[in-house]
């Protein structure tokens, strides 16, 4: 008897299932309204922008995939320098997805050195836990922050945020998000360097629903 009714609810799974994949088909992915990061603000809290925007060659361009991007240098008035790099995937169900800095920094020749998690306080919103690195190209010395945000999350788990987005998609039909990544000098301090690269994802992140949906 019990074997029947395991049978009949595995059953009744089943055509569950395949009857919401089916209109998930049918209806296809949510397209949620964004700007471009091209508007992104060019003033961040005491950061402007400092130079034009960069952009990639054809070539690594094939290889990120990224739906939209932004990479752009910051400075304040007092001289310190950071860059702020932003890759939105309007959507991963076709296998485009975030590259991972512990993959692509590495193959770009950084050593990456000191992990930790860094809460981030952005201002009027829930802090969050980002990535922590020290990274160091020849003579280049820069500390790295980085983070997964979409749909209303940023988490510093790659794994979580792959997790999380399966639960989106079934649960609203979505799949995009972003990697954020934060790179400031070290210059002759390392606590200075880290506090500068909090406040410079603190002040980016305050802005980043507009172009990455909640």
């Amino acid at each position: 008897m019990k074997g029947s009714w395991r049978f009949a609810l595995l059953l009744i799974l089943l055509l569950v299932g395949g009857i919401v994949v089916n209109a998930w088909e049918y209806l296809g992915e949510a397209s949620p309204a964004r700007k471009e990061l091209k508007d992104f603000p060019k003033q961040l809290g005491a950061w402007q922008q400092s130079g034009p925007d960069q952009h990639f060659d054809d070539a690594t361009l094939s290889v990120l995939r990224a739906s939209d991007y932004l990479m752009r240098n910051y400075r304040t008035a007092q001289g310190q320098g950071g860059n702020l790099y932003v890759g939105y995937y309007a959507s991963q169900r076709d296998g485009a997805t975030y590259h991972s800095p512990l993959n692509c920094l590495p193959g770009s020749g950084w050593t990456m050195t000191a992990p930790g998690r860094i809460t981030i306080t952005p201002h009027g919103k829930p802090p969050f836990e980002a990535n922590r690195y020290m990274i160091e190209n020849g003579g280049s010395k820069e500390l790295l922050i980085y983070w997964y945000q979409g749909r209303g999350r940023a988490v510093a788990s790659e794994y979580w945020g792959k997790v999380y987005t399966v639960i989106d998609s079934v649960r609203l039909r979505r799949s995009d998000g972003a990697m954020v990544r934060v790179m400031v000098p070290v210059g002759e301090s390392e606590p200075a360097a880290l506090e500068a690269a909090a406040e410079l994802a603190a002040s980016a992140s305050t802005s980043l629903p507009e172009f990455i949906p909640d």
